[in-house]
């Protein structure tokens, strides 16, 4: 039987698929219960983790092949935006430049860029896209209830909420990618899906352990 993309996308996001209630800080910024100064963490790390994920998947547009390069692009670009979006979201929770640069970054919130650090250098391309359009489905998730709950609870703008409504929005051209990559990966032999699901797996523990470093 032919295996096409859209088994190994369907299986491993599926298994990888978190607890809707697994995640405390979300759950408690849905219902207004978040202190701003957990919000303030949170912009604050995010400025860490957009330029060291850009870079990551800049080098992994370099050495892909032509399919899950242009993947890797349009992620790359997705963070240019999200950078500048980021910006408004931190205003909004009252951090200053100053602040900015004074900032040590949490050690928990910072292991997940990191860790995409280790397959962007060593990893086959086509295993990453796998790997991490299985966790994008839980990011988009966790994204979109914070939006929600800045709009609701707090009254954030919808500028202060456009950095969680970009990862939130669905992304048929990035989708489209995906599946292109992975059949890519299926056809020259260079996709393990069971390799790229233990990939997707320690992305979910390292983000995770974001969310649960934010307090």
């Amino acid at each position: 039987m032919t295996v096409t993309a859209t088994d190994p996308l369907r299986t491993t996001t599926g298994a990888l698929a978190p607890d809707p209630g697994a995640n405390a800080f979300v759950a408690r910024v849905e219902r207004g219960e978040a202190p701003v100064e957990g919000l303030a963490r949170l912009a604050l790390e995010q400025q860490g983790v957009i330029p060291a994920d850009r870079r990551s998947f800049e080098r992994l547009a370099n050495r892909a092949a032509p399919g899950s390069a242009a993947f890797f692009t349009t992620l790359a670009a997705g963070e240019e935006l999200a950078a500048t979006r980021l910006e408004a979201f931190a205003r909004a929770c009252g951090v200053t430049e100053d602040r900015s640069r004074a900032h040590a970054p949490l050690a928990g919130c910072q292991a997940c860029p990191a860790y995409v650090s280790w397959p962007a250098l060593n990893a086959s391309p086509a295993d990453v896209v796998l790997a991490l359009t299985a966790n994008f489905s839980a990011w988009g998730g966790y994204c979109a209830r914070v939006a929600e709950g800045l709009r609701t609870p707090y009254g954030f703008t919808a500028e202060a909420c456009g950095f969680f409504d970009t990862f939130a929005e669905p992304a048929p051209d990035l989708d489209r990618q995906a599946t292109i990559a992975v059949q890519e990966g299926l056809d020259t032999g260079t996709l393990d899906p069971d390799r790229a699901c233990t990939y997707g797996s320690l992305l979910q523990v390292y983000e995770g352990m974001f969310w649960t470093s934010l307090g």
